[in-house]
């Protein structure tokens, strides 16, 4: 079996939210061969020098969670993209780009945090080469740990801002950026996270000259209550909700 989250928005100050993380890594992920976090793992995260007693806690979860035998993923999001290799050698998990292709039975399957899809959303799109530049990532690391976490809230703030008041399409994935990436990655089926609108969508795409259906799942976000995960069991790929 194998399980997909995204976009927990781990914070300190949200005490329910981590219990409900931490409950399950105890009792449903050690099910579990593999384990895919697809971004926005953390609400915020400035570099693995920054980390506080309640990041390394979530490491040591993670860890231990991985010596029990579960196999664990994580992918860069909006949120956490400054996330590197030190944090996940503690945690005992692999980084991987994005995106990302796997093939757990038999049929190749696409993995996204999401914010690529949203192409619509212009701005935000330019923000994100600009952050995600590897000259401007370099530079920011040898700044103060406290200048980072001031840049991190304005960024925050202002995307928030912005956001309220942007149209529902232009910060939802787009139609056709969703088929371009399938098709190029020559995929059936899409799983990412991001948006905050878990479901299951139906879709044409065209392989080989052909028209084939396709599917992509959309992963809920988490709050202090609920959880939500895919699941892919003998082929099966189902959404799911739960209570903590």
């Amino acid at each position: 079996m194998l399980l997909f989250i995204s976009d927990l928005h781990l914070q300190e100050n949200r005490p329910q939210l981590t219990e409900g993380f931490l409950n399950f890594l105890k009792l449903q992920a050690p099910k579990a061969e593999a384990l895919y976090i697809l971004g926005d793992f953390f609400d915020v995260w400035v570099g693995d020098d920054a980390m506080t007693p309640f990041h390394q806690s979530i490491a040591d979860a993670l860890h231990q969670c991985a010596e029990q035998g579960t196999t664990i993923y994580l992918m860069h999001g909006n949120r956490d993209f400054a996330l590197g290799q030190g944090f996940c050698r503690q945690a005992s998990c692999t980084l991987l780009p994005d995106p990302y292709v796997i093939t757990p039975f038999g049929e190749p399957l696409l993995l996204m945090h999401g914010d690529l899809l949203c192409t619509d959303d212009i701005a935000y799109q330019r923000m994100r080469r600009v952050f995600r530049n590897p000259i401007i990532n370099f530079i920011l690391r040898k700044t103060p740990v406290s200048f980072r976490q001031k840049i991190a809230r304005k960024t925050r703030q202002t995307s928030q801002e912005q956001t309220r008041l942007k149209a529902d399409n232009i910060i939802d994935a787009n139609p056709q950026a969703i088929i371009d990436y399938m098709q190029d990655y020559q995929v059936k089926t899409l799983i990412h996270g991001h948006t905050h609108r878990p479901n299951r969508h139906q879709l044409q795409l065209k392989h080989q000259g052909q028209i084939t259906q396709g599917q992509r799942y959309v992963l809920g976000d988490w709050n202090d209550h609920q959880g939500w995960k895919i699941q892919i069991d003998s082929g099966v790929i189902e959404l799911l909700s739960f209570d903590f």
